[in-house]
């Protein structure tokens, strides 16, 4: 476990040992099965989840039933309601297992004393937010201004490998199409 993680932290902090150790102490570890939900509308996101193995998403669900995926967290991505989370304000998002997975997770509490304890972490976090924020953005440019293909394109893109381990009717949920759309998209382009 702790070496993936701990590649993970070093992408934009330097840790010393002391400080690699007491992060590791405040991790928990949680094994999750296919179709689990780790959060549901109307719930407060208690946990900052780093995916460890496996694949989870965040969806929302509108008015009619229709799923609008938002974002899928495969090996080595973090996933949270950051709104709910950092706020604990109920969510308006789901966060679903879609694969088996093992997950290692930060509780808020827990996440404030590793702030405390090794403040660069507090980097950490900011330049993870910063990263999803910039991600979210160009999403919604793309649904706004791209068309199904391109977005299409953009998945296969930023998810690589992903397509092959993941129900269509989720990446349709993405692009913003039906996975009947996205049947007939991918049999008639080369895409």
């Amino acid at each position: 476990m702790s070496e993936f993680i701990l590649s993970n932290f070093a992408m934009h902090i330097t840790l010393a040992p002391e400080e690699k150790e007491q992060a590791l102490a405040l991790l928990q570890r949680k094994i999750i099965t296919k179709r689990t939900f780790l959060l549901r509308p109307g719930e407060v996101d208690r946990n900052i989840y780093f995916v460890n193995k496996g694949c989870l998403r965040m969806f929302n669900t509108d008015q009619n039933g229709n799923e609008h995926t938002i974002c899928f967290y495969p090996e080595n991505w973090w996933v949270c309601d950051i709104v709910s989370f950092f706020k604990e304000k109920p969510s308006m998002n789901s966060i679903q297992v879609l694969e088996d997975s093992e997950v290692y997770y930060f509780t808020l509490p827990r996440l404030e004393e590793l702030f405390l304890k090794v403040p660069k972490f507090e980097r950490f976090f900011r330049i993870l937010t910063q990263n999803g924020f910039e991600m979210y953005q160009r999403r919604i440019t793309s649904n706004l201004s791209r068309t199904a293909e391109q977005r299409y394109r953009e998945f296969r893109k930023q998810y690589p490998g992903l397509e092959q381990r993941i129900a269509q009717k989720h990446i349709a949920g993405y692009v913003g199409i039906t996975p009947v759309f996205l049947s007939m998209m991918r049999k008639n382009k080369n895409l």
